[in-house]
């Protein structure tokens, strides 16, 4: 049988980066409330962006920081849906623009024919299409799964191509896209802000995904330990069963 490697992609922060997707929710959200509070909930949602950028110890990730904030004002998970929801019929416009991690395109089309990509995430299936073909990567996903409800939700996918060869998760939200493939046996990259919280445990981690096209390159032509990484990298080779 012909082994098949599979790169499992998270979107929102691995493949889809900037801050244009999280204004358009805080703005969101703010437009919802009283018109008298609406510029002062705004500032505060984004000032928690900002924080999150500075310190990434207290939030999961960027929207988390969001949420916390609007929980602390008085906003409920009720109103914060209708507002990500609202923000996501945005996605890839001028309201919420998304940019590519640099290279994406190039590095994508130079993986090896035994190499899957997939993408599976925790947003729903609003203007996906629109935003990876914003990030000139449209032609180069192949299965996706929205709304997928990680961290359970990305463990069927995962499992399904373990059995096909070797799978590589990558991600920005360890407990979410990472912690599941690896207690499946699966390989794991972390990206983003929160790249140096669990080194010890990822296979490989980067600030950016450009910063790991060398360190996947490896391990998508290989199923040996990694040999080389780009610098700045940091690798962990153990496999986690």
């Amino acid at each position: 049988m012909t082994v098949t490697h599979t790169i499992v992609f998270d979107f929102d922060g691995t493949l889809a980066l900037g801050l244009g997707p999280l204004k358009a929710y805080a703005r969101c959200v703010s437009e919802l409330v009283e018109a008298s509070r609406r510029d002062s909930v705004e500032a505060a949602l984004d000032a928690a962006i900002v924080e999150f950028s500075r310190s990434t110890e207290r939030y999961r990730d960027a929207y988390d920081a969001v949420r916390q904030a609007s929980l602390a004002l008085g906003i409920d998970d009720e109103l914060l849906s209708r507002g990500y929801m609202a923000s996501r019929e945005l996605l890839a416009t001028e309201a919420a623009p998304v940019i590519s991690p640099t290279g994406l395109r190039g590095f994508l089309e130079s993986l090896p024919s035994h190499v899957t990509v997939t993408m599976v995430t925790n947003a729903p299936d609003i203007r996906i299409t629109e935003a990876l073909r914003a990030l000139d990567v449209g032609d180069l996903i192949g299965a996706r799964v929205c709304s997928a409800r990680k961290p359970a939700g990305i463990e069927a996918v995962v499992r399904d191509a373990l059995r096909l060869g070797p799978v590589l998760s990558v991600g920005d939200i360890y407990e979410f896209d990472l912690a599941p493939a690896l207690e499946l046996g699966a390989d794991a990259a972390l990206v983003g802000d929160t790249s140096g919280r669990y080194t010890d445990r990822v296979t490989m981690a980067g600030a950016t995904l450009a910063d790991l096209y060398p360190a996947i390159s490896s391990w998508a032509t290989s199923t040996t330990a990694l040999t080389h990484v780009p610098t700045g990298t940091r690798t962990n080779n153990e496999r986690h069963n």
